[in-house]
């Protein structure tokens, strides 16, 4: 099975529910400083962003003076993130096709998407320049495990096998930084730690965006209940007093130079 067949289900109900992604994403926006200071842009660079989204970040980048190019498997992204006036591609990160075009390779909020990490990495490394860098932030290891363990469980008493459908690939810093290195990569900086966000909305809205592929794995009438279980066992741990939920998020950020 393909990347884009495995996730088609995904993007067909992250489609029908664009309003809680769109708001969902919008709490992130403020949280990718840090990597945009380490990838430090300087003007007219070439720079590769991978899972692009709607182009915020893009978006971004081309204002700080870079030439973006920005990737994207979804067709619905890429036509928003065109509306922006960028130049946006449509593709697989998994099956990128550059060579030595880019001074810089950028991703936020999208690598724990693509499980093929190898692949990703090799094709970033590809389409670098010589002495250009890979930077990103994405999802690392335990993130929201609270919540996934829970979703695991009630599809395991559905006799779904969660592993096989699991969507996230969460590496721990090391295991990211051997994915890079064994591709050719230079690891300048790795960090992986903890970042608890309040939502201001129902966590079983946030399942129904990032748990889509969990739930594409049901049928829709089976939906509702499903939720229903998997918030309830969620309840004593990730909701507080005042009726707000966390989630239990980490990130990785990371930044690795082509010598």
């Amino acid at each position: 099975m393909t990347a884009s067949s495995f996730f088609r289900p995904f993007f067909e109900l992250q489609e029908r529910n664009a309003l809680p992604y769109e708001t969902n994403t919008c709490s992130q926006i403020h949280r990718a400083n840090g990597a945009i200071e380490l990838l430090a842009i300087k003007t007219g660079e070439r720079v590769l962003d991978i899972g692009c989204g709607d182009g915020y970040w893009s978006e971004q980048l081309a204002r700080q003076g870079a030439e973006v190019v920005g990737f994207d498997s979804s067709p619905e992204k890429v036509n928003a993130a065109r509306s922006r006036n960028l130049e946006v591609k449509l593709g697989n990160a998994e099956e990128l096709y550059f060579h030595q075009e880019f001074d810089a390779v950028f991703s936020h909020a999208a690598l724990h998407w693509m499980r093929h990490a190898d692949q990703v990495a090799r094709g970033a490394f590809m389409a670098l320049k010589p002495g250009g860098r890979f930077v990103g932030e994405f999802a690392g290891a335990k993130n929201a495990l609270l919540i996934r363990r829970a979703i695991h469980e009630a599809l395991e008493r559905r006799s779904v096998d969660a592993q096989d459908i699991d969507p996230w690939y969460l590496p721990s810093a090391h295991e990211y930084q051997q994915v890079l290195e064994q591709v050719g990569f230079h690891v300048t900086f790795i960090s992986w730690f903890e970042r608890p966000m309040v939502l201001d909305y129902p966590v079983s809205e946030w399942i129904k965006t990032y748990g889509s592929p969990y739930l594409a794995a049901l049928p829709v009438d089976a939906h509702a209940q499903f939720l229903e279980e998997v918030t309830e066992e969620l309840a004593s741990d990730l909701l507080d007093s005042s009726g707000h939920w966390t989630v239990d998020y980490t990130r990785l950020r990371f930044r690795a130079e082509k010598k």
